[in-house]
């Protein structure tokens, strides 16, 4: 009598052979060395692409300026770009990366959508987990207006927020439109994502550029500096 747990190890064993044989494994080979120098050549091209990227102070010299008193960063989502100007000269523009949700303006919390609209900067913290972080007060007025209309937030806390909004530097008040959105750069994984050619938007709403082009940003702007969002 023939016995079954035997038959089907050899039977196994012999299909696994089978498929294991030399041109499988040289395939595997191939496919995988491929994907490598793929993945290789795209952050290498992402390397030249930044390395014809002129600094802030050559971009104001272009522009014949010595300082930037009057900072605005005009923020466009379409064509993922944040432009700095002096007030209404254009100095430069820096690659950003959005919320994950890219179709639609933010309205509440956990949407993953980047807001729309005019802002400020309320607070800087150059000690977070991406690197630096140039909160926005967002939600705005016409934020809270809207998310009265729809219902997502009550009466109360409309007037709570509009207080904040007019006596507090950035909303502390959680509420259904959500919060804690800014400007930061990517932090450790940097090298990586700054080097590709192509916007890879991954963020929960905020606006993230290369850990060097919030540095750059960071140098200019301050508490109170105009943000505007297309």
């Amino acid at each position: 009598m023939v016995n079954k747990k035997n038959k089907n190890i050899s039977f196994n064993a012999a299909t696994l052979k089978n498929y294991l044989n030399k041109t499988t494994i040289r395939n595997v080979i191939i496919f995988s060395g491929g994907i490598i120098v793929f993945l290789a050549g795209v952050v290498v091209y992402g390397v030249i692409l930044n390395l014809r990227e002129v600094s802030i102070s050559e971009a104001m010299q272009e522009r014949g300026i010595n300082v930037i008193d009057d900072p605005v960063l005009i923020i466009n989502r379409s064509t993922y770009t944040i432009n700095l100007y002096e007030d209404t000269l254009f100095i430069k523009s820096y690659r950003a990366s959005f919320g994950k949700n890219v179709s639609l303006p933010k309205t509440k919390a956990n949407d993953y959508a980047t807001p729309v609209g005019e802002y400020a900067i309320c607070s800087i913290d150059t000690s977070n987990v991406y690197y630096k972080f140039l909160r926005l007060n967002y939600p705005n007025l016409i934020d809270d207006a809207e998310g009265l209309r729809k219902g997502l937030i009550n009466q109360k806390e409309y007037d709570e927020l509009r207080f904040e909004y007019y006596y507090a530097e950035c909303p502390t008040l959680k509420t259904a439109l959500g919060g804690n959105i800014g400007i930061h750069g990517i932090g450790r994984m940097n090298y990586i994502f700054k080097n590709l050619p192509f916007v890879f938007n991954w963020t929960d709403g905020s606006i993230a550029v290369s850990n060097e082009d919030i540095d750059e940003i960071y140098s200019i702007v301050k508490k109170g500096t105009k943000i505007v969002i297309k």
